[in-house]
């Protein structure tokens, strides 16, 4: 039988989220079917077997395997099992890490590369303490990134993550992954499961001529951002700076 990618620790550490039991597990397993740890057409442990490595009840799982079920995610086949299907929702993770909000003016979806220019570790400031509900001079993490459609820079931003949120996180800038809010998830189990955005168009400074081409007087998007995990705890304050010449900030919800 093929190794499960989930464990009991895993349901340890998101217990804490006051959670129903059977949630905890169905966002556990739903998270590792998005990622591609159990791919489409993998048979799933028996009920028993996965009550045992989860260390809960056989009708927790139950409860948790029907939703995911009534979902897509899986499908019940006789003599079979419980089967991924490998159906992917729109709503999916990596649908959602990999949006990227600014398009084209046709309403086309870009094309982004990022490029982390910078990565350092420092104390939070009173502003950054207030966003992340931390202790004034805690510790975080701050990192600087550029984004790129057709080799022109449309997005500058700035992220701050609270230390010791991520223990052993790099410190070499170049190996900061693109696709950050998957990592925070594969590595530390963070699920980013809303975002506070607050928008106004300024006046661009000295660093965002730098940083994305312009020549002044020019007016830019601002985006003022904190994302919230699983519990509604703050986990990431953000500021992006965008030039909209070319493009349009897009908002959906689907």
């Amino acid at each position: 039988m093929e190794k499960t990618p989930i464990s009991s620790a895993d349901i340890v550490r998101a217990s804490d989220l006051s959670l129903p039991l059977y949630e905890v597990v169905k966002r556990q397993i739903s998270e590792a079917i998005m990622l591609g740890k159990w791919e489409a057409g993998t048979v799933l442990p028996s009920e028993i077997a996965l009550s045992q490595q989860f260390g809960v009840a056989v009708g927790t799982i139950r409860r948790a395997l029907m939703d995911l079920t009534n979902e897509g995610l899986l499908t019940r086949r006789r003599k079979t099992g419980t089967v991924v299907t490998g159906r992917t929702p729109q709503h999916s993770l990596r649908f959602f890490f990999q949006y990227f909000r600014l398009h084209g003016l046709d309403g086309s979806l870009q094309h982004s590369v990022t490029r982390v220019t910078s990565l350092h570790r420092g104390t939070a400031t009173e502003s950054e303490s207030a966003k992340l509900q931390l202790a004034v001079g805690e510790g975080v993490v701050r990192f600087h990134r550029l984004r790129i459609v057709d080799d022109k820079p449309i997005m500058h931003e700035t992220l701050v993550l609270a230390e010791a949120r991520l223990p052993g996180l790099t410190g070499n800038k170049d190996e900061i992954p693109p696709l950050f809010y998957l990592h925070l998830l594969d590595r530390y189990g963070i699920r980013i499961s809303a975002v506070r955005e607050q928008i106004a168009a300024v006046l661009a400074t000295e660093e965002d001529v730098k940083w994305l081409q312009l020549t002044l007087p020019t007016a830019i998007l601002m985006i003022d951002e904190v994302a919230y995990d699983q519990s509604a705890t703050p986990v990431l304050a953000s500021t992006h700076r965008a030039t909209t010449a070319n493009h349009r900030y897009v908002h959906e919800i689907k």
